[in-house]
Order: C-alpha cells, then structure tokens, then sequence
C-alpha cells in the first residue's frame, strides 16, 4: 500500500493576502488557484520551495464557526514545520520582510529551530535538522 499527507487545510481570512504572504514572504509556490462555482470558493494550494511532499490548501473560512480558527488552527502551539537546508538565511531573510519570530534560532538535539508567526498568527517552527536526523533527508 502507498499513502501520503497530500494536503493540510489552513483557514485563512482572504485567499488574496494569503496567497500574497505564502508566495511573497515564504517564497512558496502557487500550485492551484481554481475557482470553484457551485460553492463559491476557490482551491488554492501552495508549497515550499522545491518541495515534493505535503502541499498547504488555504482555505477560507466560509461558516461564522470557522472565524476562530483562523490564525488558532492547533489551539496555540506550533501548528506546521518549515524543513530548511539553511535555517540562518532564512531565519534573516524572514525577519528584513518583517516576519514576527516569537523564539529565536536555538540549538536542539535534532537541529536548529525557530518559532515564526504566519500572516494571521498561526506559530511555525523553521528548522534545519542535523544530518542525522530521520527527517534530514526530506529537506534536502
């Protein structure tokens, strides 16, 4: 059997300004934007850079009970890890495009990591995992 995550739904409050942070300030492709008539919604899917895995749908809230959840997806915590191969240039190019980081680069036994808030204030992690780590490879 052969499975994979294809996507993640992220609530987002426009798609527009969403699409705008994803692609301008993470440098994330813009893989579909397709307006979808009988529900009045559009599918758009991003991803990192040169990623092969697991796309973001953004999905705009459509219900009053989904305007919470933009920006609290995982109740607070690290909702999505962003794998880098050079957390450093990242972590910089991030902060000059005004990116709020909520913890600084700090060293841990998987690698380096950094807490980052997205447009709406979802937390990410941006981490560079050593070598050695299972995940390592992914990345690269």
């Amino acid at each position: 059997m052969i499975q994979s995550v294809v996507h993640i739904a992220l609530v987002v409050k426009d798609y527009d300004e969403a699409i705008e942070f994803y692609t301008k300030k993470l440098h994330f492709t813009l893989i579909e934007d397709t307006y979808q008539p009988e529900q009045d919604k559009r599918w758009v899917v991003v991803s990192p850079p040169s990623s092969s895995g697991t796309t973001i749908l953004l999905a705009r809230a459509s219900k009053p009970e989904q305007l919470s959840f933009i920006g609290n997806q995982a109740g607070g915590r690290v909702f999505l890890f962003l794998g880098t191969d050079d957390l450093w240039r990242d972590y910089n190019e991030m902060i000059a495009k005004g990116i709020e980081f909520v913890r600084e680069p700090k060293e841990q036994s998987y690698g380096t990591v950094a807490v980052f808030k997205d447009l709406y204030g979802n937390l990410w992690d941006l981490v560079q995992f050593k070598e050695n780590h299972p995940i390592a490879k992914r990345v690269k």
